[in-house]
């Protein structure tokens, strides 16, 4: 047999889990062994290599030792050195047959392979240890709860106030002035949610004074907008949140302020103005770059040292002000990451980026930083600032397009054209594509999200009941789960503006409280299987209409099966798993059948099954 007539679930494997790698955090300098399975069925085995790239150069490794076999699988071994902080490598696979095929991030292939595409490993710091294996939930306070003190303050000019019960406008004039109340004290009150939920982490969208009701053009980094309570209603919230044992971050516009902020008005047509240098402004400072065109979002010329010491630098910055006492929060969220300190010649991206993680490693090395990435990230990301990223290409993208209600024709979701329906088998090959390439502990700390505030609600665009079923790949793919408040009331928003609806409290509109039941459930088993957290990530089997794969570490494996439909019969070969006779049900109540050499399982319409069995090494 061929690998070209392989069965998927026994093709060779290899990624950067701690299955594979080892130290999975590695020194500079150090060694690092690395695994991989072949199995016996794929044909006698001539040699494999590691070729590894150094300083831009690529060399290979000895031949890899084989160190045991077990139920089928061969495993092999060989180590590399981290002559780099960062290193890329692939494997060489050579059969005796003449044939042979290289193994990289994306998958196998029988032609020579791009550097880019290669597996990641690195020496830089990982992220907090609160931050593996957390759940994340967002919320957008203007939309998400309203305490007494709500009603008593004075709107501003640009408000236009709402009853918690009115439409949510999606387009056009009122979409950033529509002024629902929510404030940090009604977060506060509700606390209790997210612990029922699930949740450990609380992440805030922008809390700072501006001229919108999103909040993403300030008006100063500096104080609490009085809207939302002021400073004293952030420490309360913040310290209430940590004795639930709950973890908050914030999220910052690296990348612009808005027109309103005290530093774009001391410079505005005052081209000697210190601040004149922190934006890009042209014709006696009245022209300036700006987010997209927007007037309102002027963009930030990071070449100003004066802009870095106030920003991003050091423990006076407002980087490190709102991550000490009495504030604490512990970490940031920055928006739009990508297009930060980018703009013609000018490219300051990744050093603004290891700017604020050395200033918040100064502050605190157990804060965590996610960088928002809207399409791949994974060129752009290695672990050395970011450790995290909210990028649409890794798994909602792929999700949307798999379980997508291809009858309805909308098209203000804003996750961009492309096909929708898309079968699993290229569900699978897309998430591979786009997350093979990260770095281990960064694929396993990325946000896996359905949707988010600047999206449609993924229910509005999914078939009837898929929602189940995207949470269940949320919270079983590697990745961290990232709830967007209202979720789990099964929500509808047919684009990002559209989605920001007032949470339900008290029924004021449609929604589906199942949903709570099905996350708290999912992180609930999460949290007592390791190997959702930090186990490999192998496919099995793929159709239109199916999904399986597994999640392994050192002491379990993690089964799962994800349905869309009508392609209801599953089978895959015995020996892709380890003992499959021992496999207990924890989710969805299927059961497998073993017959001879192979395991079978007889689906259900928008299925998710997950199952636990021992692990590959057991």
């Amino acid at each position: 047999m061929t690998i070209k007539n392989l069965h998927l679930a026994l093709q060779p494997h290899h990624d950067g889990s701690a299955l594979y790698v080892s130290p999975a955090r590695p020194e500079l300098e150090g060694k690092v062994k690395l695994k991989i399975r072949v199995h016996q069925s794929a044909g006698a085995l001539k040699r494999i290599l590691i070729r590894q790239s150094d300083s831009g150069e690529g060399f290979f490794t000895p031949p890899l030792k084989k160190l045991y076999s077990r139920r089928g699988w061969d495993w092999f071994e060989g180590s590399i050195t981290m002559y780099n902080p960062e290193v890329h490598y692939r494997f060489f696979i050579e059969f005796e047959s003449g044939e042979s095929y290289w193994l990289n991030g994306v998958g196998l292939s029988e032609l020579d392979q791009p550097d880019r595409d290669d597996f990641k490993v690195n020496s830089y710091r990982r992220p907090p240890s609160w931050a593996t294996g957390s759940v994340l939930y967002q919320v957008f306070p203007d939309r998400f709860a309203k305490s007494a003190q709500a009603a008593k303050r004075a709107l501003p000019e640009w408000a236009i106030p709402q009853n918690w019960e009115d439409e949510v406008i999606g387009q056009g004039k009122g979409v950033s002035e529509q002024f629902f109340g929510g404030d940090l004290k009604g977060i506060e009150e509700h606390l209790d949610h997210l612990k029922k939920l699930g949740a450990t982490i609380l992440y805030l969208t922008p809390f700072f004074p501006a001229g919108s009701n999103h909040r993403y053009d300030s008006a100063n980094f500096d104080t609490v907008d009085p809207l939302l309570g002021g400073d004293a209603a952030l420490k309360s919230l913040v310290t209430k949140a940590h004795s639930l044992g709950l973890k908050v971050m914030g999220d910052l516009t690296a990348n612009h302020s808005g027109d309103k902020h005290e530093w774009f008005l001391a410079a505005y047509g005052k081209p000697k103005a210190p601040e004149s240098e922190f934006y890009y402004f042209q014709d006696g400072n009245t022209k300036y770059d700006s987010w997209w065109g927007v007037p309102s979002l002027p963009k930030f010329n990071w070449a100003s040292k004066e802009l870095r010491r106030r920003f991003i630098e050091g423990k006076d910055s407002v980087v490190a002000k709102w991550l000490k006492a009495p504030f604490k929060l512990d970490g940031w969220r920055i928006d739009v990451a990508n297009m930060t300190g980018w703009i013609r010649e000018d490219f300051y991206n990744r050093e603004v980026a290891q700017t604020i993680r050395n200033t918040m490693d100064e502050v605190s090395e157990d804060t965590f930083l996610i960088g928002e990435f809207t399409s791949d990230a994974a060129e752009f990301v290695e672990g050395d600032s970011y450790q995290s990223t909210m990028t649409y290409a890794n798994f909602t993208r792929p999700v949307w397009r798999w379980l997508a209600d291809t009858k309805q024709t909308r098209e203000e979701n804003q996750l961009g054209p492309g096909r929708m329906g898309i079968s699993a088998k290229q569900f699978a090959e897309l998430h591979q594509r786009f997350a093979g390439t990260f770095p281990w502990q960064l694929r396993m700390h990325n946000l896996n999200a359905l949707d988010t505030h600047d999206t449609g609600r993924f229910k509005t665009f999914a078939l009837d009941g898929a929602q189940h079923v995207a949470a269940g790949l949320q919270f079983t793919f590697p990745g961290i789960p990232m709830i967007f408040a209202g979720d789990e009331f099964g929500l509808d928003g047919y684009n990002g503006e559209n989605s920001r609806t007032p949470i339900p409290w008290d029924g004021e509109r449609p929604s589906d409280t199942s949903m709570i039941e099905v996350y708290a459930r999912l992180a609930k088993l999460r949290k007592s299987h390791k190997a959702l957290v930090d186990g490999s990530l192998r496919f099995l089997y793929t159709s239109d209409e199916a999904l399986v794969f597994v999640r392994e570490n050192q002491t379990e494996s993690i089964l799962v099966v994800a349905s869309r439909g009508k392609d209801r019969h599953i089978e895959f070969p015995k020996d892709a798993l380890s003992q499959p006779e021992q496999a207990k049900n924890v989710y969805g109540g299927g059961a497998l059948r073993i017959a001879g050499s192979k395991i079978r399982f007889e689906a259900g319409k928008l299925d998710f099954q997950i199952w636990r069995l021992p692990s590959a090494h057991r």
